[in-house]
C-alpha cells in the first residue's frame, strides 16, 4: 500500500464529509457505519497491489531454483509477471 494505513480514516472522513456537504449522497445508514464501510472499501482497493505482489512472490518461489540456475533477473521476472497479471485481470493499480 502506497499510503500509510493510519491515513485511511482521515481520507475517508474528508470524502464522506464533502459528499454530504454537497448533497451528492443521502446516507441510508448511520454516518459511523457509512465511514466504516467506506474505509473498508478504500482499504481493499489500496491493498489490491499488495495482494498481487504477494501472489507473484509465491508463484516465483515455486521456480526459485530454476531462476537461480538460469541466472535470471528476479526483479525483471517479477515486473513482467505483474504486468501480465494486471492486464489479464484488468486491474487498476
Amino acid at each position: 500500500m502506497r499510503i500509510p494505513r493510519n491515513w485511511i480514516p482521515y481520507i475517508t472522513n474528508n470524502i464522506i464529509e464533502n459528499l454530504l456537504k454537497k448533497d451528492m449522497i443521502e446516507p441510508m445508514v448511520s454516518k459511523e457505519q457509512l465511514l466504516q464501510e467506506a474505509e473498508q472499501i478504500i482499504l481493499d482497493e489500496l491493498m489490491v497491489e499488495d495482494r498481487l505482489n504477494e501472489e507473484i512472490r509465491e508463484l516465483l518461489k515455486k521456480y526459485e531454483s530454476e531462476i537461480e540456475r538460469s541466472k535470471l533477473d528476479y526483479r525483471k521476472l517479477f515486473e513482467m509477471t505483474k504486468q501480465k497479471l494486471v492486464k489479464q485481470r484488468n486491474l487498476v493499480l
